[in-house]
């Protein structure tokens, strides 16, 4: 792996911002949150070298599964520092910043061989669109774990500990349908420009995916409609969340996992 020493340097300074927060959080160490973002701005910049020299090789997109998750936690991890200037966001980190970690251990260990060929502006539209609305929907769903153990917390008068550091419920609560919101249409444009864009989205090798990205959509549309009728919040709003995310996950990994792990096709 070329990138090794940036590898091994976003893992360190993710983990390390990760496990700051977590004791932030904790109470058992004072909230940082300049040390937190610029651990984290380090790690996305040796990513990004990371990703450079491990998806986009020559004339082709080398997305093979670890190569592909990575990308993804890449992204996930840059959105989540350019949020947190203006959003009280960092506090994701502590799910996210570890994941993304996870998966540069899992790609300098399984390297894959996996090359698609040159695609057209249309298809990279798509790609960009889909990723990052991906990216969006996953933060949301940490944020709405976070709110969900946040309001029990409250209806139980529990209100020491993580409580005293997050922000006020209804920000916290604000700030994730923001998230959905943005992450929706993003998925809007995704789905709308893979028809365009696409010759035949239901055919075999595509439809796991055309069908958990539309699943996907009606949830979170679900989600939001509930939220603006029904006035759903926590522990609710938190399973639409995880339960749309799942189904984004599993239709961009699903066949890579089954090809790389049982059956080393990538």
């Amino acid at each position: 792996m070329q990138a090794l020493p940036f590898a091994i340097l976003a893992i360190v300074c993710y983990l390390a911002a990760g496990a700051w927060q977590a004791l932030a959080l904790a109470r058992r160490v004072p909230p940082k949150t300049i040390l937190v973002r610029s651990l984290g701005l380090l790690a996305v910049s040796a990513h990004t070298v990371v990703v450079a020299h491990s998806v986009f090789l020559g004339r082709g997109l080398h997305l093979g599964l670890f190569e592909s998750a990575s990308l993804f936690t890449w992204l996930i991890a840059a959105l989540l520092i350019a949020v947190s200037l203006v959003k009280p966001l960092l506090n994701a980190g502590v799910g996210l910043f570890p994941l993304a970690a996870l998966t540069l251990v899992a790609l300098m260990l399984y390297p894959s061989h996996m090359v698609e060929a040159n695609v057209s502006p249309g298809i990279v539209f798509h790609i960009v669109t889909s990723s990052v609305a991906s990216a969006l929907l996953s933060i949301a769903a940490v944020q709405a774990v976070l709110v969900a153990f946040q309001n029990h917390a409250l209806k139980h008068r529990h209100t020491r500990g993580i409580i005293q550091v997050l922000p006020a419920l209804t920000s916290m609560e604000r700030l994730l349908f923001e998230l959905i919101g943005a992450g929706l249409l993003l998925l809007t444009a995704a789905i709308v420009s893979g028809f365009i864009f696409i010759d035949n989205l239901f055919a075999q090798h595509l439809v796991h995916k055309t069908v958990f990205s539309l699943a996907a959509w009606l949830v979170f549309t679900g989600l939001l409609i509930g939220r603006h009728w029904l006035g759903w919040r926590g522990a609710r709003a938190m399973r639409w969340t995880l339960g749309g995310c799942l189904l984004l996950v599993l239709g961009y990994f699903g066949t890579k996992v089954a090809l790389q792990l049982f059956f080393h096709d990538i």
